[in-house]
This record gives C-alpha cells, structure tokens and sequence, in this order.
C-alpha cells in the first residue's frame, strides 16, 4: 500500500552550512524534534524531501510506503547525505 502523509512519526533535521554535511546520530527520545502529519502536509513541496531510512527487511516486509519518499539506506549515511540540498527540510521516516 502506497501511504500519503497520514499517520506518521517522523524525525526533521534541516540542513544549513556551509561546509560539508556531516551526518548526526540521535536516539529516539534525545531530544529529535518531531513533526505531526499535519505539518508536514502544510509545508511546500518544494522544500521538503521525505526519506524512508527503515531498515532493508522492514522496508521489504511493509506494505506501507510514503507516496514520493526517497529509499536510503540508513547504515550507510555517508553515501548518501551528500546527495540533498542543504537549503531543503529532509523529513526522515522510521518506525
């Protein structure tokens, strides 16, 4: 089932500086700000990117997937963190 922004917990990092992006680490329940389905529903499309970082098997084993939202894989950031425009709002998906 392909899901539309409607029922999720999702960690925002918004990326701004100037030098190289260096991936941060945060457990749940540090401190990660959250947004509601609702926020991220208000926000211009433009500015958003959604990434699914749920590991492969749960990934794979899920029916639910985030309409547009891009597959990373999360225990590799370094190849992938480089690749979004530090002027977006990345909006990462795990459950």
């Amino acid at each position: 089932m392909i899901m539309r922004l409607t029922s999720l917990a999702v960690a925002v990092a918004i990326l701004v500086s100037a030098g190289p992006a260096v991936p941060v680490v945060v457990a749940a329940g540090q401190g990660v700000p959250r947004m509601t389905k609702e926020q991220a529903k208000a926000m211009p499309s433009t500015d958003l990117v959604i990434l699914d970082v749920r590991k492969a098997s749960d990934w794979d084993k899920s029916d639910s997937k985030i309409l547009g939202a891009v597959r990373e894989d999360p225990s590799d950031v370094k190849a992938w963190a480089h690749k979004y425009p530090k002027d977006k709002t990345l909006l990462f998906y795990c459950n």
